[in-house]
């Protein structure tokens, strides 16, 4: 069962032994679980296992004539995927890949330079730039351009936005241990003078934490990491 940030927040008042709320307010802790939720969060996009893959296949285009993407979401934190979205053979656009490319590679420059292509058989280059979110959608520059619309399969890793009290927690892996340790240590900095969290309860936040990043770190058991090269056992 998924844990709703207010368990969180029950867990955590029961190691401060507070469950009523009395010096710590349900507001405070509720900020501070959250930003402990996002402290984990970043790490497990980095583990790059798709915890967070969110695929798009109806919004994002690449117009004619046009030197970018249109329909960007909002919300995206880091891009996984673009490519064409065709279904056989007869399709448009058959063959034409999507690939990144620095903006101001000679790749790039040189796609630049050249008319609209026929969107078959070919490689879009493309850029990621601006702030992204949470400010704003990123700008995903693309050349050559293109004589006809492009629909795009847009896979990406969204962020978290908003979270309450009632939502559950958005992280894989068993993370309520992690997350009431944070609580705790930040909760504490409330009653020193220094304001600082509790370094023994950030302790075993830091020890939940690796343990949660080594058990989320493979998805799969059916293929090895790393296969035996070949002629290795001559190797020696």
């Amino acid at each position: 069962m998924p844990t709703k940030i207010s368990r969180i927040e029950e867990l955590s008042r029961q190691r401060l032994i507070e469950t009523t709320p009395r010096f710590w307010s349900s507001a405070e802790l509720t900020e501070i679980i959250i930003t402990g939720i996002r402290d984990l969060w970043r790490d497990i996009v980095d583990l790059k296992q798709e915890h967070y893959l969110h695929v798009n296949t109806t919004d994002v285009f690449y117009a004619a004539n046009s030197d970018r993407l249109t329909g960007v979401p909002a919300d995206v934190h880091k891009i996984y995927l673009i490519e064409s979205l065709y279904h056989d053979s007869n399709d448009p656009n058959v063959g034409l890949i999507f690939t990144p490319q620095d903006y101001n590679s000679i790749h790039f420059q040189m796609a630049r330079g050249r008319e609209s292509i026929d969107p078959k058989n070919d490689a879009i280059y493309y850029a990621i730039t601006g702030q992204g979110a949470p400010v704003n959608a990123p700008i995903v520059l693309c050349a050559p351009p293109v004589t006809s619309l492009v629909q795009t399969r847009f896979c990406y890793v969204p962020t978290l936005g908003d979270l309450t009290t009632n939502d559950f927690v958005p992280i894989p892996g068993e993370a309520d241990n992690a997350l009431v340790a944070w609580t705790v240590a930040f909760a504490h900095a409330k009653e020193r003078e220094d304001r600082a969290p509790d370094a023994n309860w950030l302790s075993v936040y830091s020890t939940e934490k690796q343990h949660l990043l080594q058990s989320l770190g493979l998805r799969q058991y059916q293929e090895p990491e790393y296969v035996s090269a070949q002629f290795e056992d001559y190797w020696s």
